[in-house]
């Protein structure tokens, strides 16, 4: 009876490999040679290089291993990563909405925007320039090369994380498989390489140098920078499956990897130019290129496929217009595949792609947006650890203190580079920034204007009762955003129809702090009167609402209503700017722009096109 459940641990374990792990494992591809290339102002002695490597290796053991593996994987919501889970598990700690965290979870959001539009480029721009090694003739080509595996790699995302998986996995496999033995390999030239196993020696380096340690640490980071999309891509694989892969493959290939890298420069200073690919012989040269662009194709699939879980986290928890998100997978809930996100990733990644021309420039920008959401995902992880895990308060910050004064430290080495290139991502987050918060605050003034325009749903029955409207059969269900007031769409059918139907639902879909929510708490129903019937569906932050698979299960309520004669009335705003409307007039004009980028309702909770009646309304914000 253990044996499905064996062979479904290990195919999940393969899989994450090729999803979770394709970011840190294409990071030897360019992050020892970019550590030495500041070191080279000091000479390529031992210390220099055994310091450097040693950086590298306790980066991996502490930030990755400790921190994301073992540690932040245990502060999951309901088996769903990512710093917008975090969020929801700090706010549901604390029992209240704290602006702090919600502030906290917004940045980490848009920081891990910026970091999905770097790494693509970086990774297959890093692997393709091993070209040059081979012969100087490829070296016009790598650049539309790069583009057109890019624009492959953007283009297969409609088949899903499963399928990709599937693919990568094996390949990445493969890929660690080989980095180790070509790491293997070299140790022999300067077994004492070894010795960066002492974080003394990788300390000695960092704090006898002065600023150029500093640098170096900027530099090192890259070797970690796929921490944080291993943990938003949590709920695609579960905890155990990353865990286990990690642990028992990916890590060990990765050390392999970086001390043969340095056994290789120690016995040979020259080597620094490229290390990764001059580990390999000469005849296995081009072969090492075509598989290390694969892998990272596969690299880029962490990020994107984190960057989808993100944005449908931050739709459904309010912060973005409601985008279309198509499911991939019948069977896993988690699989999506959001088309407009997907385009605009390809289009900046182009665009970066095109603006640095090559990794080494790129590097500058990499490691600003990933420190800065690590800082924010330990920020978030102490609430989580003091409030619901009942810590006592000197033990959490003791504990968090110390993950934080290593993010903090990666993070001041990487703002040196801002100059260099490190503007972009923070631009790029600052850009998600505004965007998400000109969203809530738009919304917010919204429902302040509608509620203090409305009539309570419960005022409105007693009114009817007086007046008596024209009633016809069927079923009309009205969707609104808060079902205790009357639905727009319900007062303007009144208003230019003059008709009620026979039996009335007002229906609204909350969004609740879970990822899901179980079919036992789908709704709640309240009857209001005869006619009239209250419903409010539940979903989780990781679910798409779908309106009809929610009735269906009604009926079994004993509530009555024939699907061919129901009618589903939304109301469709047309939002205009005010100069009244309390924010400024630029922020008026993105908020009116976003609305219209909104998918509309039918398509978002997937309801029948040919029984949806929409009546639209003009609102100024």
């Amino acid at each position: 009876m253990q044996h499905p459940h064996k062979a479904s641990l290990a195919a999940m374990a393969v899989g994450s490999i090729g999803v979770v792990y394709g970011d840190i494992g294409t990071s030897p591809l360019y992050a020892l040679r970019e550590s030495l290339a500041h070191s080279k102002a000091v000479g390529l002695h031992d210390s220099t290089v055994i310091g450097t490597v040693s950086l590298l290796v306790w980066a991996l053991f502490f930030t990755v291993t400790a921190k994301y593996v073992l540690f932040l994987m245990r502060a999951d919501n309901k088996g769903e990563g990512g710093t917008l889970s975090l969020m929801a598990l700090a706010i549901t700690a604390l029992g209240r909405r704290s602006a702090a965290v919600f502030f906290l979870g917004v940045a980490g959001a848009a920081l891990f925007s910026g970091d999905a539009i770097i790494t693509p480029a970086i990774s297959v721009l890093s692997a393709l320039e091993g070209l040059d090694l081979i012969t100087p003739v490829f070296d016009p080509y790598v650049l539309p090369i790069t583009v057109l595996i890019l624009v492959t790699l953007f283009f297969v995302q409609q088949s899903g994380t499963a399928r990709v998986a599937t693919f990568f996995g094996p390949i990445m496999v493969v890929f660690f498989v080989v980095i180790g033995l070509l790491g293997i390999i070299h140790i022999g030239d300067a077994p004492r390489i070894f010795a960066a196993f002492n974080p003394l020696n990788g300390l000695c380096f960092l704090f006898g140098h002065g600023f150029l340690g500093f640098i170096v640490l900027g530099s090192v980071f890259l070797s970690v920078t796929g921490a944080e999309a291993l943990y938003a891509d949590m709920g695609h694989f579960g905890r155990f499956p990353i865990q286990i892969a990690w642990l028992a493959f990916v890590l060990p290939c990765l050390l392999l990897n970086y001390l043969g890298q340095g056994a290789m420069v120690l016995a040979d200073p020259k080597t620094v130019e490229n290390p990764f690919f001059l580990l390999a012989p000469g005849w296995a040269l081009l072969p090492l290129v075509l598989l290390s662009t694969v892998a990272t194709v596969i690299a880029s699939q962490a990020v994107i496929t984190g960057a989808f879980s993100i944005a449908r986290q931050a739709i459904q928890l309010g912060l973005l217009p409601r985008m279309l998100v198509l499911h991939t997978s019948e069977m896993q809930e988690g699989q999506i595949f959001i088309p407009r996100v997907n385009r605009m990733l390809l289009i900046g990644v182009l665009a970066l792609v095109l603006l640095f021309k090559n990794s080494s420039n790129l590097a500058n920008a990499y490691g600003i947006a990933v420190t800065g959401t690590m800082v924010v995902t330990t920020a978030l992880a102490f609430v989580v650890v003091w409030k619901m895990w009942k810590w006592p308060l000197w033990g959490a910050l003791a504990f968090i203190s110390m993950f934080l004064v290593v993010d903090l430290a990666f993070l001041a080495a990487n703002l040196v580079k801002v100059v260099e290139g490190g503007w972009v991502p923070l631009l790029l987050a600052l850009c998600s920034m505004v965007i998400m918060w000109t969203w809530v605050r738009g919304n917010m003034l919204l429902v302040r204007k509608t509620q203090r325009d409305s009539i309570p749903t419960l005022e409105l029955i007693k009114m009817l009762e007086k007046s008596k409207p024209t009633r016809v059969s069927g079923t009309a269900i009205f969707l609104t955003n808060h079902a205790d007031t009357a639905p727009s769409s319900l007062m303007h059918n009144l208003k230019h129809n003059k008709v009620l139907h026979e039996r009335v639902l007002i229906m609204s879909v909350k969004t609740e702090g879970t990822p899901r929510v179980p079919a036992s708490k789908r709704y709640e129903i309240e009857k209001l009167s005869d006619d009239f019937t209250k419903v409010v569906l539940h979903y989780g932050y990781m679910e798409s609402p779908r309106v009809p698979a929610a009735l269906a299960s009604l009926r079994k309520t004993g509530l009555k209503f024939d699907i061919m004669t129901t009618s589903f009335f939304l109301g469709r705003r047309t939002i205009k700017t005010s100069p009244t409307s309390g924010m400024p007039l630029w922020q008026d004009n993105l908020f009116v722009a976003l609305s219209k980028q909104a998918a509309n309702a039918t398509d978002f909770f997937s309801i029948p096109s040919d029984r949806v009646v929409e009546l639209g309304a003009q609102v100024t914000v």
